[in-house]
């Protein structure tokens, strides 16, 4: 049998968070239920109209290929990639070829075990977005309509080298990309409004019998836009390669095709035909005549360079070395993005356990967010009530019990219109008796109650039975408002003991 070895990669589009568009003062935003309204004579390619490049979105460009270890080019060039779509009112695309901004990136991944992998980027460059096809297929007839809202929106396009292997892989680095994206700003990445879409280049390198090494055409899959869908996609695709490969007597298909493209079908889960792909010189490319190159010089690069923040990679490195968290915890804060990130860091330095404010705010704080389907910088409970509240657990003041008392009070109050502040944890605590209570007599007393009530309870424990050490607690807890329950426990298990 022949062995096969996928060979995977990835090409990123991405929408730029700019007002305007890249080459127009059109209003740059998603906007499906007002078709064809974001619309101007540039964007529109009617005769006369001049494009003008919109700064922004080269700036954020610039930013991006800089975080992802590209070499930015000191010049640069527009060129027209010609082709026909409906889509497409100019008839041709304002993008770039031969000299593009930036290339020869790379971004480290985690794969499945952990291991770190390097994916080189070839080349970024930016472009302008095509508009966007609508097919109507109710009702027993098809009907078509073009919304051209979003044609000239800046589209910022990353091409990997084929560096790719499985189909985990492809996910972990869209994963990856996506979040650094996002803690930049440079784009929303929302990919069911499709601001983050991704084609996929999947082809086979099979070693023979013999030795022999050929290769599969390359197949593209089209328009992926979820990380499942990625993931998916490529998997199939590499599954069918090889039984297309092995049922064909080892032919490998059309000689005259060298590359296709196929659609995905997440409903069946499936790659489907869609046509032969084009070269590059079937775009007939030629520079822009209309837009002047644009030159970077070694100052703006190092601008550039400088003003980075901190990226996802770098924070998680950091939470575990400075914090202590365990990988698992600093990859989860970073992955919820760089808001959360830093509530949880300020969290943090206020309450002094980084392990217990990783808790609070992916448990107690991520399910009031979801629940109430609002963003970390929304939460009515801000990073230093949450702070000063830990605080008062670090230093055993009152238990994690009562501080979700505490919290839940926060959010009431917060829910009736007043705005949570720290002074109102000491009032929640002395009114509902949340402090710890230290005093030993009290906690006797209450446990010789207890322990009187539930005579059977102290004979189980005598027998090695710990878990009926659980309600006695609890009743205790009951009795005495503030108690420790750890000290509870190990008074009533020294209790037990003696008798």
């Amino acid at each position: 049998m022949p062995s096969f070895q996928p060979v995977i990669g990835l090409e990123v589009h991405v929408q730029l968070l700019t007002a305007s568009k890249v080459f127009c003062g059109c209003p740059n935003r998603f906007n499906p239920d007002q078709p064809n309204t974001q619309v101007c004579p540039v964007c529109l390619g009617l005769p006369g109209a001049l494009p003008v490049l919109n700064a922004k979105a080269f700036d954020l460009s610039l930013t991006t290929a800089t975080s992802l270890n590209c070499t930015i080019a000191s010049f640069t060039k527009w060129d027209r990639k010609q082709y026909f779509y409906p889509d497409l009112p100019k008839g041709y695309q304002i993008s770039q070829y031969d000299l593009p901004f930036s290339e020869h990136g790379w971004l480290d991944v985690a794969d499945v075990e952990g291991q770190s992998q390097r994916v080189r980027i070839l080349r970024i460059h930016l472009e302008e977005d095509a508009g966007k096809n609508l097919h109507d297929e109710a009702h027993g007839k098809a009907d078509s309509k073009v919304d051209l809202n979003r044609a000239g929106t800046p589209l910022m396009e990353i091409v990997t080298e084929p560096d790719i292997r499985t189909a985990a892989q492809a996910r972990a680095f869209l994963e990856e990309l996506h979040l650094i994206l996002t803690y930049l700003e440079v784009s929303d990445c929302n990919m069911q409004e499709g601001s983050l879409r991704c084609d996929a280049n999947v082809n086979l390198h099979v070693t023979l019998d013999d030795g022999q090494v050929v290769a599969t055409p390359i197949v593209e899959v089209k328009n992926l836009n979820t990380f499942r869908g990625i993931e998916q996609a490529v998997a199939f695709e590499i599954e069918r390669q090889q039984a297309e490969f092995l049922q064909s007597g080892r032919k490998l298909g059309d000689p005259g095709v060298t590359k296709s493209t196929r659609g995905w079908d997440a409903e069946r889960g499936r790659t489907f035909e869609q046509r032969g792909k084009e070269e590059a010189s079937d775009y007939r490319y030629f520079p822009d005549p209309d837009l002047v190159p644009v030159t970077v010089s070694d100052a703006r690069k190092q601008q550039v360079k400088e003003a980075l923040i901190e990226l996802p990679a770098e924070r998680r490195e950091r939470f575990q070395s400075t914090w202590g968290l365990s990988s698992y915890d600093a990859g989860a804060i970073v992955a919820h993005g760089r808001r959360t990130a830093d509530y949880f860091e300020a969290v943090t330095q206020l309450a002094g356990d980084a392990k217990q404010a990783a808790n609070w705010v992916m448990q107690d704080v991520a399910r009031e967010l979801n629940e109430r389907k609002i963003e970390i910088d929304e939460f009515p409970i801000s990073s230093s009530v949450l702070g000063t509240l830990l605080a008062e657990v670090v230093a055993e003041r009152i238990t994690v019990k009562s501080a979700r008392d505490v919290f839940a009070r926060l959010m009431e109050e917060a829910d009736d219109g007043q705005s949570p502040v720290e002074s109102r944890i000491a009032v929640i605590i002395d009114e509902k008796g949340l402090a710890i209570v230290r005093d030993s007599s009290v906690l006797e007393a209450a446990i010789d109650v207890v322990l009187a009530e539930h005579p059977q309870a102290i004979e189980d424990l005598k027998a090695g039975k710990q878990q009926a050490i659980g309600p006695l607690i609890g009743k205790v807890m009951r009795q005495v408002q503030g108690a420790d329950a750890k000290q509870v426990r190990e008074m009533i298990l020294a209790r037990v003991a003696t008798q």
